[in-house]
């Protein structure tokens, strides 16, 4: 009995040896930015009754500069009021998961911009949304775009760029 409490201390202490090794070198961590241009458009409307209603919309994304996905976030307001008082108000918002703009892993920068509202320039729908992202270790720049196809689904190019 004594020989087998001899070599379980032995392989505890082992274990305590090896668990600082392991927890000494973790892995890195992703890195979460949130991107430099963030657009916020508004519409009024006239309601029956005389009632006023204004939709704000804003959009923001936030980049994983490690894996080059990135999340399309959304924000929305809206205001109902009469002459007198605010009658209601309503809020809604969230993130989409976008798909990876690189295939590797890597330190990555990104931006993103938003068309104008669909009754400006947009012919399909709801507009779009152009990204752009560079590997800040090489000279690598990606450009997509984004656009809304009317048919119920988007339509999404990139393009890497070409340094003459």
């Amino acid at each position: 009995m004594n020989h087998v409490v001899k070599i379980g201390f032995g392989i505890a202490l082992s274990f305590m040896t090896l668990a600082p090794l392991t927890l000494a070198a973790p892995a890195q961590a992703d890195d979460f930015k949130l991107s430099n241009n963030q657009r916020i458009a508004c519409s009024r409307g006239l309601s029956a009754g005389k009632l006023n209603t204004a939709t704000c919309k804003s959009y923001a994304y936030v980049f994983n500069t490690k894996t080059s996905e990135y999340f399309r976030c959304q924000v929305s307001l809206a205001l109902t009021r009469d002459n007198k008082e605010v009658i209601n108000v309503q809020t809604d918002g969230g993130c989409a998961k976008k798909p990876r703009i690189f295939e590797g892993d890597a330190s990555y920068s990104f931006d993103a911009t938003e068309t104008e509202p669909p009754n400006t320039n947009s012919f399909f729908g709801t507009g779009g949304y152009a990204v752009w992202a560079s590997d800040n270790t090489a000279l690598k720049v990606r450009g997509c775009i984004t656009i809304s196809s009317g048919l119920g689904s988007d339509i999404s190019k990139c393009v890497d760029m070409k340094f003459e």
